[in-house]
């Protein structure tokens, strides 16, 4: 164990020392392991952030859950399914949530939504495509957010058609400058006074849309149809199953409700759609799996020039120091011992190269995320696949130099 520990603090100093008497060339060696380390956490860093973000936004859209709808959501990734059949085919309705709710057993929560684009008005402010819901009242149990000030909409206000209205982060800014101060204020939508009850808290920008809460207006569905029409205003059903019940077993209970309330015979094919969210997360995954695959490929050539360059450098480490090696065989050094030695500055080399790398990433995040206002960050398991890589590589570019010095005749060594 303490020969061991001995053989890797000598290599260690052994690698310094190559780069401080020879910075130029082992710079040059090192730099394709630098460029491949930078090129494969790059990537990784970039797609894992991207896939993170996605990710959290797709279960923003409701774990476990169904989306109701006449449109396939999937359709246009190769369906043959013809689009005027979609046209055709009934919306959503309100008055659907309650059999719905009364015919699967399997579900937890069901909700009804509709939404426009409109303006917003306050005062003298005036906004322009605002998103304007109409809601039931179990969508906030599938959809969840925070209200920073103010109340979400209470049961009594779901009831009764109350106009109260809840608004977006971004809504209220634009409004009424400072967001604390919306609540208690009136906005008008097509000519009607809402007074503002709350405003949700800031979601951030969403890469996919989402329900872009930020630049909304939450109304209860009662009060909400009288400003837009259900048929013309992207009416949805959204079904959440109970704790631990599978998603093919909610499917098919909604396959069943659904047709029994659509009155469908066993000879007729579905009018509607059941758009299961987990579908969407397993999708990306398979997405973002493959552009993976795509920055290993690119990197993996830059990784091989890299270990050409400390293969290099290693064999000129083997000739400067043939004397020595043959003196430390002669005194009693084994062969392993040798071949040890180098195998661990070839690795310690790569190591040095692979950390610059890693550098030059972590400098190009933050200055990614400060430009875009995206965050991306390096995981714990990038970096420790990084270093464990450069090891890789130093051992695969050092075994050959290695095994030369580990088989150098002692005494033709000592007199070259």
């Amino acid at each position: 164990m303490r020969q061991n520990l001995e053989i890797l603090v000598t290599s260690f100093k052994m690698a310094v020392l190559e780069l401080w008497k020879n910075k130029l060339r082992a710079f040059l060696s090192l730099f394709g392991v630098t460029i491949g380390i930078f090129c494969i956490i790059g990537v990784l860093a970039t797609v894992n952030s991207l896939e993170y973000n996605i990710q959290n936004e797709i279960k923003s859209l409701g774990t476990n859950t169904i989306y109701i709808d006449k449109w396939d959501y999937g359709a246009s990734a190769g369906s043959d399914y013809p689009w005027w059949k979609f046209v055709n085919r009934p919306s959503p309705r309100y008055s659907e949530l309650d059999l719905i709710k009364e015919r699967t057993p399997s579900a937890q929560y069901a909700a009804f939504k509709m939404n426009i684009s409109g303006q917003v008005e306050a005062g003298s402010n005036v906004l322009s495509g605002v998103v304007i819901y109409g809601v039931s009242e179990e969508f906030q149990s599938i959809q969840p957010f925070d209200v920073q000030w103010g109340r979400a909409l209470t049961e009594a206000e779901y009831e009764q058609g109350s106009s109260a209205a809840v608004i977006g982060f971004e809504v209220a800014e634009k409004l009424f400058g400072d967001p604390g101060r919306a609540v208690g204020k009136i906005v008008s939508i097509k000519g009607r006074k809402l007074p503002v009850v709350g405003v949700i808290k800031k979601q951030g920008a969403q890469m996919l849309g989402g329900w872009q809460l930020d630049n909304s207006v939450l109304l209860n569905y009662k009060y909400a149809r009288s400003i837009m029409n259900e048929l013309y205003a992207d009416p949805l059903v959204l079904v959440q199953g109970k704790e631990k019940v599978p998603t093919a077993l909610l499917k098919d209970d909604l396959t069943g409700a659904m047709r029994s309330i659509r009155k469908l015979s066993p000879v007729q094919e579905d009018n509607f759609t059941l758009n299961d969210i987990n579908e969407f997360s397993e999708a990306a995954g398979q997405i973002f799996s493959s552009i993976n695959l795509g920055g290993w490929s690119i990197a993996a050539l830059s990784l091989i020039v890299g270990m050409f360059g400390v293969a290099n450098i290693m064999f000129v480490t083997v000739k400067e120091r043939t004397a020595q090696i043959g003196l430390k065989k002669a005194i009693g050094a084994k062969s392993r011992t040798i071949l040890t030695e180098f195998l661990m500055e070839s690795a310690f080399l790569c190591i040095i190269g692979g950390m610059i790398g890693l550098l030059l990433v972590f400098i190009l995040t933050k200055i990614v995320s400060a430009v875009l206002d995206f965050p991306i960050f390096i995981s714990t398991a990038n970096m420790l696949l990084a270093i464990g890589i450069c090891i890789v590589v130093g051992i695969l570019a050092g075994i050959i130099p290695a095994s030369q010095a580990a088989k150098l005749n002692p005494v033709v060594a000592i007199r070259s």
